[in-house]
């Protein structure tokens, strides 16, 4: 998630902890022996599609889950490495890569105020205004759908998000800290009230207080948001600590019939797996990018990610032939993916905005003194 200096870090029960085989990860009491919202492989609720034997082992993992839905943020996250400053060649590119390859959702970009963000320093898919989008993709006669995020009290979201009937998008997703979320809730309303499908994405979860957060889900639990994601904007949850959360984010969501979404970030080399731990518990909406592309250490693969879910509708060649011919040929100049500076400020719960601006530098390689400018004030 694009990100301003978060709330301070708190070491919390769900925040970042040292690792100890003495000090097991805490998690909820449970009030039985399924977690809340957790799947139950032999019930007849089961998501788990199978056709028959769905209790045996080949029936949970030859199968799938048809309501599991995959979105495409490439373009939204991949542009926070170059101020989206997309060509509509590549924009193009990716929009036809995930309709062949059978993706539910694709993320353009943003709907950023310009007020806030000078046109003239960004590129257009920081602001996804209604021309650029039907350039790209026309009226959209396809099964894709279309997403923009909007973060909270960085849109200017009453004028510059049309009524959804004047617009080709189909969902708003709603970006927030853990301070702002009145303001997201009312943008989340105003969404909802246009006629988009909406999500509500609570950022920097490791830095939360433990009672904030329970607060926080019972009110996006009682607002027209259809999904809560769950967020780990600096790549530095441990899978202890996403079975946790995504525990207590399906206690709050299941009641009120919203789905939970899962967004990761590979500092620590854990999207992937922290992806699939929340599929395991029940998350029915994941996040993935090309070849990872996204800020800093990047986000899940979709290759991967498609890979595992064993749906029929997914198809990979699609997604590897834009890696191969537009994606990749950018990663020399844009430097996302698993790095040592992405892995530290991971390691240290911070933002990744400084490893990014460390691998600018000619001190680019020197990560013990790097390492040194994250702790020295930590002494």
């Amino acid at each position: 998630m694009d990100a301003q200096s978060p709330t301070p870090n708190l070491k919390t029960e769900n925040a970042k902890q040292p690792r100890s085989a003495d000090r097991p990860a805490k998690r909820p009491p449970k009030e039985s022996s399924t977690a809340p919202g957790e799947a139950k492989l032999s019930s007849a609720k089961n998501p788990m599609k199978t056709s028959k034997h769905k209790d045996t082992p080949a029936g949970r993992w030859v199968s799938f889950r048809s309501e599991i839905k995959v979105l495409d943020c490439t373009i939204r996250d991949g542009g926070l490495m170059n101020d989206h400053q997309f060509d509509d060649g590549f924009v193009k590119a990716v929009y036809q890569a995930c309709v062949e390859a059978g993706i539910d959702y694709m993320e353009l970009g943003y709907k950023a105020s310009k007020r806030i963000f000078a046109p003239t320093d960004y590129g257009k898919w920081k602001f996804c205004d209604e021309d650029d989008l039907r350039r790209i993709v026309g009226d959209n006669d396809t099964s894709l759908k279309l997403s923009v995020m909007a973060d909270a009290e960085r849109t200017d979201y009453h004028q510059d998000i049309l009524p959804s009937d004047q617009s080709v998008l189909d969902m708003i997703r709603v970006a927030t800290y853990i301070n702002q979320v009145p303001a997201a809730l009312d943008m989340v309303k105003d969404a909802h009230d246009k006629g988009y499908e909406t999500t509500l994405n609570l950022m920097a979860i490791s830095t939360v207080q433990e009672r904030e957060l329970d607060e926080a889900l019972d009110l996006l639990a009682d607002s027209e948001a259809q999904a809560i994601y769950l967020v780990d904007s600096f790549g530095a949850l441990y899978s202890e600590q996403i079975h946790y959360l995504m525990r207590k984010y399906l206690h709050y969501s299941n009641p009120s019939g919203k789905q939970v979404g899962i967004h990761a970030h590979n500092n620590l080399q854990l999207a992937y797996a922290n992806t699939i731990e929340s599929i395991i518990l029940g998350a029915n909406m994941l996040d993935g990018t090309l070849a990872g592309f996204g800020r800093g250490a990047g986000n899940c693969p979709m290759e991967l990610l498609v890979g595992f879910l064993h749906n029929p509708k997914f198809r990979l060649r699609p997604i590897l032939q834009c890696i191969q011919q537009h994606v990749e040929p950018l990663r020399e100049k844009l430097l996302w993916g698993f790095d040592f500076p992405y892995m530290l400020t991971g390691l240290l719960n911070q933002h990744p905005r400084s490893a990014i601006k460390f691998n600018t530098t000619t001190d680019k390689g020197d990560i013990v003194k790097f390492y040194d400018s994250l702790t020295s004030d930590l002494v």
